[in-house]
């Protein structure tokens, strides 16, 4: 897909959220994977934090970040399986005001074209609320390289043509 040269780049405030009940700051590969490909991308970190898989904690700290103007998305890693401990989905059902229903159908055609039919047990999903784009991306590494790669990095960039997620933020609060 083509990069316009009649836009400017512009740089999205993204906050990355690793949900597990066991990894920590030093072996968070896939919440590194996201940090890195952001920055490498020229997007800014506005935060990153890793909660325990619990509903409540995770709806939490993504409506601190829903609620902070500096914050224009938050992506997500951890818990989208269906085992019992995966609530992932279900921390975004109670603040998401808007699904994006195309970005879990896309994740999972990617993923099905290099794990086949395991892509079905990822609940990947996304959507908005109060201006703030939210994606909700399985635990691994590859998972994360594939949903950044081959969706995030075009669709989070002013540039990429024929249209963008960051050229519909100044209009996500209408009503």
């Amino acid at each position: 897909m083509p990069i316009s040269d009649k836009r400017s780049f512009k740089p999205v405030r993204i906050a990355i959220l690793t949900v597990s009940d066991t990894r920590t700051e030093a072996d968070d590969k896939s919440g590194d994977t996201l940090v890195q490909r952001l920055s490498d991308s020229g997007h800014e970190l506005a935060g990153r934090a890793i909660v325990k898989d619990v509903i409540d904690v995770i709806a939490d700290q993504l409506q601190v970040w829903i609620d902070d103007p500096a914050i224009d998305c938050v992506i997500s890693t951890g818990g989208t399986g269906v085992t019992g401990r995966d609530v992932t989905p279900e921390a975004f059902a109670k603040v998401v005001e808007k699904e994006i229903p195309g970005f879990g159908e896309l994740f999972r055609w990617i993923s099905f074209q290099k794990i086949g039919t395991s892509t079905m047990q990822s609940r990947a999903v996304a959507g908005v609320a109060n201006g703030t784009y939210l994606f909700a991306l399985p635990g691994s590494t590859g998972a994360c390289r594939d949903a950044w790669d081959e969706i995030l990095q075009h669709q989070l960039d002013y540039r990429f043509m024929p249209c963008n997620f960051v050229e519909m933020m100044p209009r996500l609060l209408e009503t």
